[in-house]
């Protein structure tokens, strides 16, 4: 099932300022949340749509690639994003919590939403950026990739939990679990209160008293993951895809970072790229130009036989349709463009240069042919 547009999930024009997209995905949260709509799976597929959408239109980066590439920018089309199963409700709350801090713990709801805005921060990994190179042919038709890349992964010993075997974290004194600390300042206008991350257990809610020695309490250590990114058809050089928790794994068991997928292209020996449509220069000899002719062409599909109508002029553009690239947005395939040279030759030998020679005086002889081809036609018209 294909994903609907982003504007259209939170009813923003593409112009929305970045205030107009926070105000529009939370009354969407508020709407389905899932506090008001106990045991409705379709108002849960609304909230997690509507948080994906904020997720990439509150980004400039990741707005500025969806609205250039569509969803396969952002990794619609290469398992990425909230809506393909990257990330669960939790961390839609934990990431986008603090957008109904004023509300009272997301608009007054109680249950999860409301616990889990005020709980304990949710780390989250660094995102991994990798270059991956492809041929005209892998563009064309997409591809699929395995790739070995070196991250932060979890630690076996302690299971990413930071914790020595035999131990475990236990609860903050300073927060008592909660992750964060008020304070209560008098100043002139009187009592102010403010709420910030606690300096004990930085924001986590746990200390860990034993730390595992093979990853010193972080919970990550360093080692390596093949991963298979599925990469659209028609995607080119710059793109960059997301794919969604691909990237280093968080210290004591976060949320996983993404991997920034940015798409190079091999250049193609006889092919030019023209954003969807192929360019190929085709150099005809003078006779071929002159008498026509039946010739190959190359395609990313194989070669293909074109037709050269006889008195072919250099500059003549011939158009194979559909023989170019498709769009990475589903809207079409492009064309191939045969550009037509004439190649004339710098050195000739005596036989050829006297078929030029004689090529030129029958080129010479033309104006009188044609004088006379128009008299006998004036006369001709006299008598019909």
């Amino acid at each position: 099932m294909s994903k609907r547009d982003y504007y259209e999930v939170l009813e923003v024009s593409k112009t929305a300022s970045v205030e107009e997209i926070k105000k529009a995905y939370r009354k969407k949260a508020i709407q389905y949340h899932p506090d008001k709509n106990p045991g409705d799976k379709a108002a849960e597929e609304k909230f997690k749509e509507a948080a994906e959408a904020y997720e990439v239109l509150s980004d400039p980066q990741k707005r500025q690639r969806y609205d250039q590439f569509g969803h396969a920018g952002v990794g619609g089309a290469a398992g990425g994003g909230f809506g393909g199963g990257g990330m669960t409700m939790e961390d839609i709350f934990s990431h986008f919590g603090d957008i109904f801090g004023d509300m009272g713990g997301f608009g007054g709801f109680g249950g999860f939403g409301g616990s889990r805005s005020r709980g304990p921060r949710v780390r989250k990994g660094s995102d991994l950026r990798v270059k991956v190179k492809l041929t005209l042919a892998e563009v064309a038709k997409g591809v699929e990739k395995k790739i070995k890349v070196k991250k932060y992964v979890p630690c076996q010993e302690c299971n990413g939990t930071g914790a020595a075997k035999g131990s475990q974290a236990v609860t903050c004194d300073t927060c008592h679990g909660s992750g964060r600390v008020t304070r209560v300042q008098q100043t002139i206008l009187g009592a102010m209160q403010t709420t910030t991350e606690c300096p004990t257990c930085g924001g986590d809610g746990t200390v860990i008293k034993n730390k595992c020695p093979h990853c010193n309490g972080d919970g990550i250590v360093r080692g390596e993951d093949v991963i298979t990114i599925n990469i659209p058809a028609g995607v080119m050089e710059g793109m960059q895809l997301s794919v969604s928790g691909k990237g280093n794994a968080a210290r004591r068991g976060g949320v996983n970072g993404d991997l920034l997928v940015l798409i190079e292209e091999e250049e193609h020996p006889e092919l030019i790229r023209d954003g969807n449509d192929l360019v190929y220069n085709l150099l005809l000899s003078v006779p071929t130009a002159a008498l026509g002719d039946s010739v190959e062409v190359p395609t990313v599909d194989g070669k293909v036989k074109v037709t050269i109508a006889p008195g072919t002029q250099p500059g003549k553009v011939l158009r194979l349709r559909g023989k170019g690239l498709p769009s990475v947005n589903s809207y079409g395939t492009g064309d191939l463009l045969v550009n037509i040279g004439v190649y004339i030759p710098e050195h000739l030998n005596k036989e050829e240069k006297a078929l030029m020679e004689k090529l030129a005086k029958l080129e010479n002889m033309q104006p009188h042919q044609t004088a006379a081809k128009n008299f006998f036609s004036r006369v001709r018209n006299m008598f019909e």
